[in-house]
């Protein structure tokens, strides 16, 4: 069992409220592939959460969301614009282009993980004419890789600039929760009010144990996504395991105050690594990860210390992410250690 662990927030175990509502489900028999109680009520608390009506699906991992969600705007003659650094483009092993049939991904390696109407408008072109990909999608991380956070007014213009160029605007919202958290806003601001069109909304890095949302705000894009779920293998026999925990973090907000936590203990680590020299923050600290290059030196004792993260950018750019369950306790005993590592040199 890791107890020393920053590596991702998803090594974090089942929430409490998560963990009480997948018990409660478990008692008796219910309808299958989603024909119960339980994954009628998650989709209704979603909606009722993004203060819209809107198709749900629910199925069980990101890559599968953010793939699917993708393929249901793209064509095989597609693209997608996103960031270099985007998951879709760095750790799906092909999700995206093998769903939607060969679409491309057009990358733009942009500051703090975020991108500029500016850039998505010179990238978002078709050189060829038919000899090229036609740009359909702009794909947004929410919050970002580097953990930073768009705002309603960026995600707006971002999605005004992609709806001039007939693209839709998607969102993997693997960390979205901390974003809202993060701006203090409603969650609708940071979606279809701000023009996102699909929204994958993540449970698994925020207390559930393995479960991500589909919303689809442009209704249009959800025709025979019921079928494109099934025929993914994601279309869960047993879907009340999938919707109950859903329920156990909307119900009363827990959702955001988890978000919220794990944000305060980044925060709360940013602001001891601020007090040593040898430590240089790579990203602005918006969500609930801290990016910091440190002393190779330092990385080694610290991980022979038995704490567990690792190189994210170059060999000595570190990332450590804060979890719902994480202490601050074990945020001041890392970075002890680091001072000890550090004056050991």
């Amino acid at each position: 069992m890791i107890d020393t662990g920053f590596a991702s927030d998803n090594q974090a175990g089942i929430c409490p409220e998560a963990w009480r509502a997948l018990e409660a489900a478990n008692r008796g028999h219910a309808g299958g592939y989603g024909d119960d109680d339980w994954t009628r009520t998650a989709a209704d608390l979603l909606r009722r959460t993004f203060d819209t009506d809107c198709p749900v699906y629910l199925v069980w991992n990101g890559t599968a969301a953010n793939a699917l969600a993708l393929s249901a705007i793209c064509r095989s003659t597609d693209a997608v614009v996103c960031h270099a650094s985007a998951h879709i483009n760095v750790d799906e092993c092909g999700a995206t282009e093998f769903m939607s049939g060969g679409a491309r991904l057009l990358t733009l390696d942009l500051p703090n993980a975020k991108l500029t109407p500016d850039a998505v408008l010179a990238r978002a072109i078709t050189p060829h004419d038919e000899h090229a990909s036609r740009p359909r999608a702009l794909s947004l991380t929410q919050a970002t890789e580097l953990g930073t956070v768009y705002t309603r007014a960026e995600i707006e213009a971002l999605a005004a600039a992609a709806h001039t160029k007939d693209m839709q605007v998607h969102v993997d919202g693997a960390r979205f929760a901390n974003a809202v958290a993060s701006l203090g806003c409603a969650a609708a601001d940071l979606s279809w009010r701000a023009g996102v069109d699909v929204l994958c909304l993540g449970g698994t890095k925020n207390g559930l144990p393995g479960a991500e949302a589909i919303l689809f705000f442009d209704h249009s894009l959800a025709d025979e996504f019921a079928r494109r779920r099934k025929q993914a293998g994601q279309l869960a026999s047993k879907m009340r395991f999938l919707a109950a925990p859903w329920i156990g973090v909307l119900e009363d907000g827990a959702w955001l105050r988890h978000a919220a936590h794990a944000n305060a203990m980044a925060r709360r680590l940013a602001a001891a690594l601020a007090s040593f020299p040898e430590a240089r923050l790579l990203a602005p600290v918006e969500a609930n990860g801290v990016f910091v290059d440190l002393p190779k030196r330092a990385i080694d004792a610290l991980h022979a210390r038995g704490w567990h993260f690792y190189p994210f950018v170059g060999q000595t750019g570190v990332r450590l992410m804060c979890a719902w369950d994480t202490t601050g306790d074990v945020v001041d005993r890392f970075t002890g250690d680091l001072r000890m590592a550090l004056a050991s040199g």
